[in-house]
């Protein structure tokens, strides 16, 4: 699967631009603030209906325009897909895949499957647990409908219940009968996710490990270990003991969006005890493990975006990734500040490649 051919209008700092992209490998260079991310980020959204760095639909229009429209043809699987992402003031976001709208969002998803590898998944190690959390919803949905559906019912469960708990606060009253509604309902859905995400984690962390080996040469202790209130007890019975402290709280205090992925090297917080470039190299076989398990689900590779994935990394971290390259990837996206470096590097592949200057 690749992507042949991109268009954008009103697209953040883009008024009008076309691409035609090589099958294999293609380089945005220029200095920064000239476009290269916000092209990635295009690709992203049609891949997943959204942007990466800013899901406010509105704060993507281009300043001084009142919408936005990214197309993009696709091929995959010997056929060519159309996808068109749009957006207008004032109104619902939008995508067709070859001139006909999806009637949800979340029946796009895993359609085009994706990586992104940039400096803003540092969140993923110095954020709070919802950013773990969408990373793993993320990987998962992509290859499978049933957890996306079970996670999509969850969260809709979990704000009713929230705005029932307000409610009951502001009212002087309590219903339990109405409660438990909402309770039966977190408890189906986040049983099967809580279910979902551990076996995720099971396939997932051998390869990351695998890929971690690959980056640092073995040179550190890693881990990735999942935390959740569920292992001690099922939902329904922690809501029911929590439900004093809700009611006090006016949102509910425990269950799968609460959990949480312990991120750690030779036994400590990688937040606290790790180097920027230990660090760095724990995301990028974070993704790439990512990649791998894609994958594996999908059939298919990946499209890989690298944005600025030369920051903070060492020359020999560099040297292992751009061997990681040669093999098992499709289509390659890598935005840097350096032209030359990046020439550099790809000439390694011995593939095809493009070079765009912004």
């Amino acid at each position: 699967m690749f992507l042949k051919k991109l268009s954008l209008v009103n697209y953040k700092n883009f008024k009008a631009k076309d691409f035609e992209f090589d099958e294999k490998i293609n380089c945005l260079v220029g200095d920064n603030g000239i476009g290269k991310t916000n092209v990635l980020d295009a690709i992203y959204h049609l891949s997943f209906g959204k942007s990466y760095f800013n899901p406010i639909a509105v704060q993507n229009i281009r300043h001084g325009e009142d919408f936005f429209v990214v197309d993009g043809l696709f091929s995959k699987m010997g056929h060519d897909e159309h996808i068109i992402c749009s957006f207008k003031k004032g109104q619902k976001r939008g995508i067709k895949r070859n001139g006909k709208a999806y009637d949800k969002l979340s029946d796009h998803i895993g359609f085009l499957p994706l990586v992104i590898i940039s400096p803003a998944d540092r969140d993923l190690i110095v954020e709070g647990s919802e950013t773990r959390r969408r990373f793993i919803d993320s990987v998962i949905s992509q290859s499978d409908k049933i957890y996306l559906d079970h996670l999509i019912q969850y969260n809709r469960a979990l704000s009713q219940r929230n705005s029932l708990l307000k409610y009951f606060a502001l009212n002087h009253t309590y219903d339990n009968n109405t409660l438990s509604i909402y309770n039966e309902q977190l408890h189906l859905h986040g049983s099967e996710i809580f279910k979902g995400r551990q076996a995720f984690l099971e396939a997932f962390v051998p390869i990351f490990l695998e890929r971690y080996r690959a980056i640092s040469n073995s040179g550190e202790n890693v881990n990735i270990s999942y935390s959740s209130s569920l292992s001690e007890q099922p939902l329904d019975e922690l809501l029911k003991n929590a439900i004093n402290k809700d009611r006090a709280l006016q949102y509910t205090s425990t269950g799968i969006h609460r959990d949480d992925l312990s991120l750690e090297i030779d036994g400590y917080p990688i937040r606290k005890f790790g180097s920027q470039g230990q660090q760095k190299s724990f995301l990028v076989a974070l993704k790439l493990a990512q990649f791998d398990f894609i994958k594996q689900q999908a059939g298919v590779s990946p499209i890989l975006l690298l944005d600025d994935i030369f920051d903070k990394l060492d020359e020999n971290r560099v040297a292992r990734i751009v061997k990681l390259m040669e093999n098992n990837f499709g289509q390659l996206f890598i935005s840097d500040t350096h032209a030359s470096r990046t020439e550099a590097v790809v000439r390694e592949t011995a593939r095809s490649y493009k070079v765009f200057q912004l």
